[in-house]
């Protein structure tokens, strides 16, 4: 493969349910599923010497989702953390995450916030869980905070593009180099709007649960062979 590695991969992980619905399964199979792929793709990604990972568990819209269904989403982190936390210490993975994490149960907030402290001096791989996060919503809350700030004399009036992003949640990651998006859909979904300004987008028909290491080194393959230009010439 060449020199040519994205640091940032970012996915949006489409189809658990329609995988599920195809084995007569019922949608919380799917999403059981997806976390073991979760495991796959992020030990792939340390392998291949990535910086950063980060994935769309939970948007803020998906609280409109049937009520049995968000139960089992608000339950999935333990399972994911009991499951294979041992795994991603072992890979010097460090776990982060983005978004409102308070809205979830107080017992998913300490799985969420221990599983971050256990690896935070981790080195390898970031693992970014997106939950309970939205694009805009991440943006207001930004341009809020930098306005407290300003009027707190905390901040200078004088802003550019460098310092608003300090106030995102992402403040202390690089931009992403390559959003994926599985299972055929083509749209971005209030997905890491800043972030992805000049992401490469790759779409897949390939439900997430059935995404693997194959599926991965296409998209960096394909990453690989775009000529970015940032708007200029080359």
């Amino acid at each position: 493969m060449e020199n040519k590695i994205p640091k940032h991969i970012a996915i949006i992980m489409d189809g658990n349910g329609r995988w599920a619905k195809k084995r007569g399964l019922p949608r919380t199979a799917g999403h059981k599923q997806g976390a073991e792929t979760i495991r796959k793709i992020a030990i792939a990604c340390n392998d291949r010497q990535i910086k950063v990972l980060t994935v769309y568990a939970f948007s803020t819209e998906n609280w409109k989702r049937p009520e049995e269904e968000v139960d089992y989403l608000c339950k999935l982190p333990k399972f994911f953390f009991q499951r294979y936390m041992a795994e991603l210490k072992k890979n010097n993975i460090q776990v982060r995450f983005l978004g409102e994490i308070e809205r979830f149960p107080k017992e998913t907030q300490n799985v969420i916030l221990t599983a971050a402290e256990e690896t935070k001096q981790n080195t390898g791989l970031i693992l970014c869980l997106a939950v309970n996060y939205g694009g805009r919503r991440e943006i207001v809350l930004a341009a809020k905070q930098y306005a407290k700030d300003v009027l707190e004399e905390k901040a200078s009036q004088d802003l550019d593009e460098q310092t608003f992003a300090s106030y995102l949640m992402s403040k202390d990651m690089p931009d992403v180099d390559v959003m994926i998006r599985t299972s055929g859909e083509l749209r971005l979904s209030n997905f890491l709007l800043w972030q992805n300004a000049y992401a490469e987008f790759i779409f897949t028909d390939t439900a997430w649960p059935d995404f693997d290491e194959s599926e991965l080194d296409k998209a960096i393959t394909e990453y690989q062979a775009r000529d970015r230009r940032y708007g200029g010439l080359k």
